[in-house]
């Protein structure tokens, strides 16, 4: 056996084993969220890649929840932040405090803020000023967090969650580009359908409700991280990821309502985040390699927080959904 076939087998072997645990996940989580199932994959898909994410929904659709139990069902240590207009930048990051020994010497100690952790919730993000939204950059991107010119590393694995209101805008702060770009997924939650809304009033308003139990461990999710990585892509499939992000650019599509609508287009970061996602989600799918489908499956939450529309396109009533959904359809 050739040493290619040899490691394409140990590729396989890892992610039949990782298989079994994604399912046991899978099912831990499901205890706590009903329905939900896109939204529960595409999370899960964003956090085997090593990510961090951004969901966005109306008030009690479970994003918080889905958060928590994530946490538990992972075997992360989990904080979360209420983000507000008056939060300080050291109310995420730490500070250094005066301290004063038995020989009256004083000097600074910093004590870690609750961005030290492996998974950090961050909710309501846009309500937070800009400021104090920008003291998560260097974590999410370097996973260092500087202070007075001195850096401390986050604990590995680390992933942000953060989440965000759509249709209450009012003292809020929209999130800058390069903080959208962070992102490696941005998940709209939608309503559950009836079945699954019928099945969480039974389950969540009982006498005791079945808490979740951890499916994963810290340490096997940085396995699985590593894992991705591994995993070949096609050269069929790069060149699908290729054309649909250079294909979203004005300045280079060759699509009339690209070079019309967009204002500006997605950067490599997001052809970067399509690569890795497509693989994840091959890997949740039991599959060694990702597919075209994986493309077209994931093209809206990587780069509808990557793009924007220009005045043109809003007089004309056209929306960034269907700007992808035309460059998925060029795919053929």
């Amino acid at each position: 056996m050739s040493s290619t076939s040899r490691a394409e087998h140990e590729i396989l072997d890892e992610v039949e084993a990782l298989g079994s645990r994604i399912a046991r996940v899978r099912s831990q989580i499901g205890r706590a969220i009903y329905g939900q199932q896109e939204v529960v994959d595409q999370t899960l898909i964003t956090m085997l890649s090593g990510g961090h994410v951004l969901l966005v929904g109306v008030p009690g659709l479970g994003k918080s929840r889905l958060v928590e139990t994530l946490g538990v069902v992972m075997g992360l240590a989990t904080k979360r932040v209420q983000f507000t207009p008056d939060l300080m930048p050291a109310d995420i990051l730490g500070s250094e405090v005066l301290d004063e020994d038995e020989t009256g010497r004083r000097s600074f100690r910093f004590v870690p803020g609750p961005v030290f952790c492996q998974l950090l919730m961050a909710d309501e993000i846009n309500r937070a000023s800009p400021r104090t939204q920008s003291a998560l950059l260097q974590a999410m991107q370097e996973q260092t967090v500087t202070v007075s010119g001195v850096a401390y590393t986050v604990p590995r694995p680390f992933h942000v969650l953060a989440t965000q209101n759509p249709i209450e805008q009012e003292g809020t702060y929209p999130l800058p580009e390069a903080q959208l770009d962070r992102f490696l997924l941005e998940i709209t939650v939608t309503y559950p359908e009836r079945a699954a809304e019928r099945e969480m009033l039974i389950a969540t308003t009982g006498a005791a409700e079945a808490p979740p139990e951890p499916g994963l461990t810290a340490a096997e999710l940085m396995q699985a991280q590593a894992l991705i990585r591994r995993i070949p892509v096609g050269e069929t499939v790069l060149d699908a990821i290729l054309a649909i992000v250079r294909g979203g650019r004005p300045e280079s599509s060759e699509d009339e309502a690209v070079r019309r609508h967009v204002a500006w287009g997605p950067g490599p970061r997001a052809a970067q985040a399509l690569m890795l996602a497509t693989r994840a989600r091959a890997l949740l799918d039991g599959r060694l390699a990702p597919s075209v489908e994986d493309v077209i499956a994931l093209a809206q939450p990587v780069l509808r927080h990557r793009m924007a529309l220009n005045f043109s396109a809003r007089a004309d009533g056209v929306v960034l959904s269907d700007i992808i959904t035309r460059l998925v359809g060029r795919l053929g």
